[in-house]
């Protein structure tokens, strides 16, 4: 089996940090994310639970309110967020470009992502760009805080933040992103000139290359996991693996 496409290898990279047993989520508009999830299940995850927006067997069929009930309470173990702007801090933007009062753009806001951030356990953060005008120092505004306050609840936060050059780690006592891996074929030259925020070298140096999907991981993605996938992102499941797909 030869080849791989950039998004097969981001799949790869959640679907690994996704650990038996757990409840996942996946929101709207997040097919690499999905794609992961039914990896992570399809290989080392069988006792996962996913809950897939946009699956037939999404569980939530009352609106929205049913859903961030459910994640309130500390049910979701690990939730997938994006944003126009991602900051070193991990804090994400989906409101505006630029100053609030006067953006250049505005965007369609947070969708709950500000509150799902805080109740979910543990964030998976995916960019399908890596550009310095996303990945950014600071964020114009913040949507979904990394961090908060003492006495706020709050169960977890960022982990990764995965994107089509390489893997950030976040640590939690530093409050920012270090590098972690570089995808196969990355020079680290272009990672740090695509990056809004100074790279350490030492950073640069020590980043081990992204292993590369396995023969298991693209049967499964090419197999079963592509016919799940493509009841719920027909178009995007058409672009990453051609052809027609049953339904």
């Amino acid at each position: 089996m030869n080849g791989w496409t950039i998004e097969e290898l981001m799949a790869c990279v959640i679907a690994r940090a996704i650990r038996d047993g757990e409840t996942v989520s996946v929101g709207t508009l997040s097919p690499v994310p999905a794609t992961g999830a039914y990896l992570a299940q399809a290989l080392h995850a069988p006792r996962a639970r996913l809950l897939v927006h946009g699956a037939r067997d999404y569980p939530f069929r009352n609106g929205t309110k049913e859903f961030f009930d459910f994640a309130q309470r500390g049910r979701i173990d690990c939730f997938f967020l994006s944003g126009a702007q991602i900051d070193v801090h991990g804090n994400i933007n989906l409101h505006v470009i630029g100053p609030y009062e006067r953006p250049a753009v505005r965007l369609p806001g947070g969708a709950g992502s500000g509150m799902l951030y805080f109740m979910a356990k543990r964030v998976i953060l995916f960019k399908m760009e890596h550009d310095p005008r996303g990945l950014v120092e600071r964020v114009d505004f913040v949507t979904s805080a990394a961090e908060s306050p003492q006495g706020v609840l709050r169960r977890g936060g960022p982990a990764l933040l995965v994107t089509p050059l390489c893997v950030f780690r976040f640590h939690a006592d530093a409050g920012r992103f270090s590098l972690a891996t570089v995808h196969p074929g990355v020079s680290r030259e272009e990672i740090q000139a695509r990056t809004g925020w100074p790279i350490a070298p030492e950073e640069l140096t020590d980043a081990e290359v992204t292993p590369p999907p396995s023969e298991d991981e693209l049967a499964a993605l090419r197999g079963p996991v592509r016919q799940r996938v493509a009841a719920i992102y027909p178009e995007f499941a058409a672009r990453i693996w051609g052809g027609e797909v049953a339904r």
